[in-house]
């Protein structure tokens, strides 16, 4: 019986083929930089196949936007984490991006975590409806300012910073109706139970 070789080691390996090559990077080599992102464009590739096999044709694009974005914060990176994770994590950002831009789910957003074969999908089912009518109770039942806070933050994923300049608030303020927002929300859910 042959045995797979399990995904730490995969990953292990592409982080001690890339890191050397980063690191020359990191000092200055620009041939060594060149090869890095050669390197990275190809995990890239493989890693958003597996993730939009329903847009098969913005795999590249999504590939080239994350390699601008781990060009342009280079300088973001920490010597003492793992190059792979990190690049990883700017293509995970891209992703939810993307997502987002086509109008998925955040139902959808599951398969960026690593799940083993024999993890059941989320269920979207019948409830998928109901829960949604009784958000949108619960988010009219709180006021205007923490409502659109909580929208803006959580369910359309914009940061607090977007969020505050699209409301004219502070960014402070934002934070604010946020968490008092989620507050009331949970003690909504409390007493309706």
């Amino acid at each position: 019986m042959s045995a797979r070789p399990a995904t730490p080691d995969r990953h292990d390996d592409f982080e001690l083929q890339l890191r050397p090559l980063w690191l020359r990077a990191h000092a200055g080599d620009e041939a060594a930089y060149a090869q890095a992102l050669r390197c990275v464009a190809q995990r890239l590739r493989a890693y958003l196949r597996r993730r939009l096999q329903a847009w098969p044709d913005d795999v590249e694009d999504l590939v080239q936007e994350t390699l601008l974005a781990i060009h342009l914060h280079r300088g973001t990176w920490e010597p003492a984490l793992p190059v792979s994770a990190w690049t990883l994590a700017i293509a995970r950002h891209k992703l939810i991006d993307l997502w987002r831009r086509k109008g998925r789910r955040e139902a959808d957003l599951t398969s960026l975590d690593e799940l083993d074969d024999s993890a059941q999908p989320a269920a979207a089912g019948s409830d998928a409806p109901s829960a949604q009518r009784d958000l949108g109770v619960l988010l009219q039942s709180i006021p205007a300012a923490q409502r659109d806070a909580i929208v803006l933050t959580k369910i359309e994923g914009l940061s607090v910073a977007e969020a505050a300049e699209r409301t004219g608030a502070s960014v402070a303020a934002v934070k604010v109706q946020v968490h008092r927002g989620l507050k009331r929300l949970a003690e909504l859910v409390r007493t309706t139970r």
